[in-house]
């Protein structure tokens, strides 16, 4: 459990706000829908920082918490080096894209940056390809995959949701996903593939014999050799010596 806290605290704070910031607003009677996303106004600007926060009832609330905490806690466990990035990104690129892109409403909840994170964890395993990123992806879609609807107005109609949101998250997630394939856990490498491949020689670079050529330095010596015959006579016997 203790290696789990790390990735739990981040994710749990942010609900606590979300929760504490609904129960404000459902005692007070203090409607805070103007603080969500209005696009391409000024006043709408700040929604982008403020509309996940903001949910319109308590199903509302709840149907965005429990994913939300889940793929949170996901990627802080997994993804730790990169996980403040991916989740400030996925929060503020979903938001612009919104304001700049969806119908002129306020658009508020914390649905956008779920679906933001559900596209990063299920593209991200795939990319990368590592054995347990990928079966997280494999989990994720078999318990969000029917969220893809939630891109299609035809299959919400008449429906206060804002599919712009979730496209718009969709579309972040999977920009994240292949920005930061290259960052944060990668395929393992098998025994295999850090072994040199003996068949493949360079051609413009072909192997030197480090053996040293002793050709030269044995001819040198043998220049450097003489026999010299030294006769020296006496009474008894002639000796030879050889140096």
């Amino acid at each position: 459990m203790k290696k789990w806290f790390p990735s739990v605290f981040p994710a749990l704070l942010i609900i606590i706000v979300m929760t504490g910031v609904f129960i404000f607003s459902q005692t007070t009677n203090l409607l805070l829908y103007h603080l969500g996303i209005y696009p391409l106004s000024a006043k709408g600007l700040l929604g982008i920082l403020l509309a996940p926060f903001i949910h319109e009832n308590a199903n509302h609330l709840y149907s965005n918490i429990i994913p939300f905490f889940v793929l949170t806690v996901l990627l802080f466990y997994f993804y730790k080096d990169i996980a403040y990035e991916i989740l400030g990104f996925s929060w503020i690129m979903t938001g612009v894209l919104v304001w700049f892109g969806a119908r002129p409403a306020y658009h508020i909840g914390a649905s956008g940056v779920v679906y933001a994170l559900m596209a990063f964890h299920v593209l991200s395993g795939m990319v990368r390809k590592n054995p347990h990123l990928l079966s997280i992806s494999l989990l994720i879609v078999f318990l969000y995959g029917g969220m893809i609807w939630g891109i299609f107005p035809d299959f919400i109609p008449g429906r206060a949701i804002s599919w712009e949101s979730h496209l718009a998250g969709l579309i972040t997630g999977c920009i994240l996903a292949i920005y930061y394939r290259s960052q944060g856990p990668q395929r393992p490498l098998y025994s295999w593939e850090l072994e040199p491949d003996e068949e493949e020689d360079d051609e413009e670079n072909p192997p030197q014999n480090n053996k040293p050529d002793n050709t030269e330095k044995e001819a040198n010596q043998a220049e450097e050799i003489m026999i010299k015959y030294i006769y020296k006579k006496n009474n008894d016997d002639e000796e030879e010596t050889h140096h």
